[in-house]
């Protein structure tokens, strides 16, 4: 009777210990170990076993196999023994069920609630299960690298955050707000430029032989701190002003002969293909706030400024006393559409 409990004891313990050691390791998130690692040192080990999660792996699954088998024989064995062949059946039934909530339902269901608690422990269990089964360890890593193609996957993607994100609001760990700015910052890289800027049709220019004094009658442009130059003799962009300059020179009551040009300055020059990332990229690297979308032709597409990039991440339109228009593409289009009008009914 002792033998048949200790193959019991062997066939279940050991796979519970296994089940449950399983459970935590694959339960236990890597973004959790990292933000502990400076303070608990065992998170480091941890670390490197969800990153080489192939060996620890090897030495559960073999181990437990080991467990079972034994386990399951010695029990049939000595079951025979006791109660004769035709209590074979039975013994194997209840062995079945056994195994299925003792060594399966329940230690899985306790490493995915409780991995937080469990994880160190089972740091420690692992280095053991490591030990002895060192051999099939090796051999089972052996044949892995015959069979793979050593091509490490990414542990997360941009679409997984991005539902992280949204189990956090749910959760309450993040507001609606901050979800949305989450969201919008994954989708930087995707969107293109041609889809936030102010189109062609909406956007304030300036000539760049304008004087000062023609430009201080002219009130359209004290309502933007950075416009776009153009020169009439191509019809083509040629920089930008800052409106400080203009006001600073214009408040010495002197040279208001001085032309636009004269206060120029060179303006960022994006292609229309290019994306938000990109652009955003660029524009803090030379630390310009504006820069102007060019087409395929070569054209004026529109413009994209710092405001424009910011209101596409934190959603909402950043808008001051002197804005008049809220949405630049909106005003474009509706624009765009009573021309359309005008011209049918002439």
């Amino acid at each position: 009777m002792s033998a048949l409990i200790f193959y019991l004891f062997l066939a279940l313990f050991v796979s519970f210990i296994c089940s449950l050691t399983e459970s935590v390791l694959l339960s236990t998130p890597q973004t959790f170990l990292i933000t502990i690692k400076d303070k608990e040192k065992w998170a480091n080990s941890f670390i490197k076993f969800k990153s080489h999660i192939d060996k620890p792996l090897s030495a559960i699954l073999s181990l437990n196999t080991v467990a079972h088998t034994i386990g399951a024989a010695g029990v049939g064995a000595e079951a025979t023994k006791l109660f004769g062949d035709a209590s074979l059946g039975v013994v194997s039934g209840v062995l079945t069920i056994l195994i299925l909530v003792i060594t399966e339902i329940i230690p899985k269901t306790m490493g995915a609630r409780y991995w937080k608690s469990l994880a160190k422990l089972t740091l420690h269990i692992i280095n053991i299960m490591l030990f002895i089964t060192y051999p099939l360890v090796v051999l089972s890593t052996k044949i892995t690298k015959l069979i793979s193609n050593n091509k490490k996957e990414s542990i997360t993607s941009r679409e997984e955050i991005a539902a992280l994100a949204d189990i956090g609001t749910d959760q309450g760990v993040f507001s609606e707000k901050e979800n949305k700015i989450i969201q919008n910052i994954l989708k930087l890289k995707n969107i293109k430029v041609t889809q936030i800027m102010t189109p062609r049709v909406v956007v304030t220019s300036i000539d760049e032989n304008l004087t000062l004094k023609d430009f201080q009658n002219d009130k359209k442009y004290l309502s933007f701190s950075r416009i776009p130059t153009y020169s009439k003799q191509n019809e083509k962009i040629t920089g930008y002003i800052f409106l400080q300059d203009i006001l600073e020179k214009l408040s010495e009551q002197k040279n208001h002969k001085l032309l636009i040009k004269e206060f120029k300055r060179n303006i960022l020059t994006i292609p229309s293909s290019i994306t938000l990332f990109n652009l955003w990229d660029q524009i803090l690297e030379r630390k310009e706030h504006i820069s102007i979308i060019i087409d395929e032709y070569g054209g004026l597409a529109g413009i994209v400024t710092m405001e424009d990039i910011i209101e596409t991440l934190i959603g909402l339109e950043i808008t001051d006393e002197n804005d008049t228009v809220i949405d630049m593409q909106k005003y474009a289009k509706s624009q765009w559409k009573n021309k359309q009008k005008y011209l049918k009914k002439k």
